[in-house]
């Protein structure tokens, strides 16, 4: 849901001349600026290492649930995987910005009680410690997708629709994001960069809107 929604403003961004999504799925859309490559193991992105040369950014939207999964299993592909990304990505383009999407509530410690707070503690901290020229943990709490965009978590969009009635209230909130304000927000960390690295929805909110 957040990668759609941060890849259509990619693509019609004036800026953005071009946008290259790894995926595991084929996205079934057509763009002048969009390349796609689909890659099985995410694990395995080195292989990709001469695709990956001379990008400005990268913009990290991939997540799972945490709900039934074992800590080891859990941190194997949410930490691993940003993990992998980073290291070849920074090899290969150190002067980008790296925007990982994690989550309100993660655990920057990494030594609380919740499990995915702190797993994604760790991703965020290795990300931001990794030297590149800018990097930024984008920590949304609740999102409301835009554009026709829908989770592939079913009771989101359960939920979702029973609060659609209300959609224009709630995007009044500060404290209330959406995938397009998502999507802004991530494109201008590449012109107004920011001191602070841990972006709540109310931090994403007011960057989506600078001129």
């Amino acid at each position: 849901m957040v990668g759609k929604g941060v890849l259509l403003e990619c693509l019609d961004h004036p800026n953005i001349e071009k946008a290259l999504v790894v995926n595991r799925n084929a996205l079934g859309l057509e763009h002048p600026k969009l390349q796609e490559i689909l890659l099985a193991d995410f694990t395995q992105i080195s292989i990709l290492s001469e695709q990956l040369k001379g990008y400005d950014a990268c913009f990290f939207c991939m997540g799972i649930s945490a709900v039934g999964m074992s800590e080891e299993k859990y941190t194997a592909i949410t930490y691993e995987t940003v993990r992998n990304f980073a290291k070849v990505l920074f090899k290969l383009n150190p002067q980008m910005t790296f925007n990982y999407v994690s989550g309100t509530g993660t655990d920057s410690s990494e030594q609380g009680r919740t499990m995915w707070a702190r797993v994604k503690g760790k991703a965020e901290n290795t990300v931001l410690g990794m030297g590149f020229q800018d990097a930024y943990a984008f920590r949304p709490g609740m999102i409301i997708p835009e554009r026709g965009i829908k989770s592939r978590t079913g009771w989101y969009n359960a939920v979702y629709i029973l609060l659609r009635p209300f959609f224009g209230m709630l995007k009044k909130s500060p404290n209330i994001t959406t995938t397009t304000r998502i999507g802004l927000a991530m494109i201008n960390t590449l012109y107004y960069p920011m001191k602070l690295k841990h972006l709540e929805n109310k931090d994403i909110n007011r960057l989506a809107y600078k001129a």
